[in-house]
């Protein structure tokens, strides 16, 4: 399969890092970062639930560091980009979802964060669901990963397979289909991420390694694994959050069993929201307004713990704010090098955040993108909607959303109820500003700055099925 370059001049044109040393290559920390789909704000007990008992994660937070204001984005593939590129999904052009057999993908000369680290001798594996496209020139092994085991994309999207007449998603080892898989054999799959995770802890246990594990859970439908079915106080999603805390579990004893705490910072998080319209399988964003699919708080701001021992204060807590696309140049910095300026990246380096040596983000603002319209920004306590917002995916907005600008002060009012604007005019404006200049230079129909999607000029389902594009 071919891809199609366009807009030859907003590409990224790779560069070596720049010298920072601030460890030696055998001091180089590991890092794990952990990505769970659709876990609200308010889905694990060190952001208040209480419903489903996720020990491991209270353990993590006890000894690592909760930030409260951590931003997504409000659907997965748009999360997933940003993480990897540490840039706004809008910007590389994946303002929405893939489903299989898309056309478009993460384009490949995109510099992903396993390339980065790739460059500074981090062996790198990616353990489920990746949703960047599933075409080959998209796949994890093209984009800085070692070796890739997963379900390539949301495990809701099935197809039904000419050969079995069964509606099954696939299951991949690095470009290849291992297996097809059924409804009854998702309930395995946040086991054998697990599995795999472990083994390639072990197995680069004397090197520096880079573990990105996006769990296919708790997307619906909802499938935990017989060991933890009926064992929460809230049906089948509590049972789900539990297996993946049972997850964490695992590869944080793993970690330290191999006497790797002080050498490894580990991420948990999450990529938007929780799927409100799917009632008591879709998650609680807790005290935030929305879910997944709106820029209200709920649907973007979500639940993460960072821990490293030694590094990161325990039971910390920092409320500045940061995000997915901040990852990318925080791990290149601990990592012991410098994140090019080109191509332009929206992220910054948050390591002073978590080392609690500052509490200012070193962001400007944050802006809160819907596909390409900018629908609100953050600076400080400060949100100004700018645009209509829907409660959630599948949910429309309520009254009060049709009113704009809507000017929120987030550190009196998290649930974003109380509309100032007239009350702040100055911030208003301040604001509006803001919005106008990011708005020209990467959203809506006219960009500026925004690069190319990846295009496959065949895109063909992974495996014959009854919908394979021709």
């Amino acid at each position: 399969m071919a891809f199609v370059f366009s807009i030859a001049n907003l590409l990224p044109v790779v560069q070596p890092l720049s010298a920072f040393e601030p460890y030696a290559d055998s001091e180089r920390p590991n890092i794990v970062v952990i990505f769970i789909d659709d876990l609200g704000y308010g889905d694990i007990g060190p952001f208040g639930a209480t419903k489903q008992k996720t020990p491991n994660l209270d353990r993590m937070a006890s000894e690592g560091m909760k930030l409260t204001s951590f931003y997504a984005a409000p659907v997965c593939s748009v999360s997933r980009a940003q993480l990897m590129t540490g840039c706004y999904g809008v910007r590389v052009s994946v303002p929405g979802v893939f489903g299989p057999a898309n056309r478009n993908g993460l384009h490949p000369v995109e510099i992903t964060i396993a390339e980065r680290l790739r460059e500074r001798g981090y062996a790198t594996q990616c353990i489920g669901k990746w949703h960047l496209g599933d075409q080959p020139e998209f796949l994890p092994t093209k984009q800085g990963f070692d070796h890739y085991f997963g379900i390539p994309y949301s495990n809701d999207m099935q197809r039904k397979s000419t050969e079995t007449g069964k509606p099954v998603v696939p299951l991949l080892r690095d470009e290849q289909v291992a297996e097809l898989l059924t409804d009854d054999k998702q309930s395995q799959i946040t086991e054998r991420y697990t599995d795999v995770a472990i083994r390639f802890i072990r197995n680069h246990q004397d090197k520096p390694f880079f573990l990105y594990m996006p769990h296919t859970a708790v997307h619906t439908p909802i499938y935990p694994g017989e060991a933890f079915r009926g064992k929460s106080a809230n049906g089948r999603f509590g049972d789900w959050v539990e297996e993946v805390d049972w997850s964490v579990g695992k590869v944080l004893d793993t970690i330290q069993s191999l006497n790797l705490d002080q050498k490894t910072m580990v991420l948990f998080t999450s990529d938007n929201g929780p799927w409100l319209i799917k009632g008591s399988d879709g998650g609680s964003a807790g005290p935030l307004r929305g879910g997944k699919g709106s820029t209200w708080e709920g649907g973007v701001r979500v639940p993460t713990i960072a821990r490293w021992p030694g590094k990161i204060p325990a039971g910390s807590v920092c409320d500045a704010v940061a995000g997915t696309i901040d990852i990318l140049p925080t791990c290149v910095s601990i990592a012991g090098a410098k994140a090019s300026t080109e191509p332009i990246i929206d992220g910054r380096d948050i390591s002073s955040l978590l080392f609690g040596t500052s509490k200012e983000s070193k962001r400007e603002a944050h802006y809160y993108f819907a596909g390409v319209n900018l629908q609100a920004v953050r600076q400080g306590p400060w949100k100004l909607a700018i645009a209509n917002q829907p409660e959630s995916m599948g949910m429309k907005g309520k009254g009060d959303a049709e009113i704009n600008p809507r000017l929120y002060n987030l550190d009196i009012d998290i649930g974003e109820q109380a509309n100032v604007a007239s009350r702040y005019p100055e911030i208003v404006s301040k604001l509006q500003a803001l919005a106008e200049k990011m708005n020209m230079e990467i959203g809506g129909k006219s960009p500026t700055a925004r690069r190319p999607a990846g295009q496959s000029d065949n895109p063909q389902t992974l495996y014959p099925s009854e919908k394979t594009k021709k």
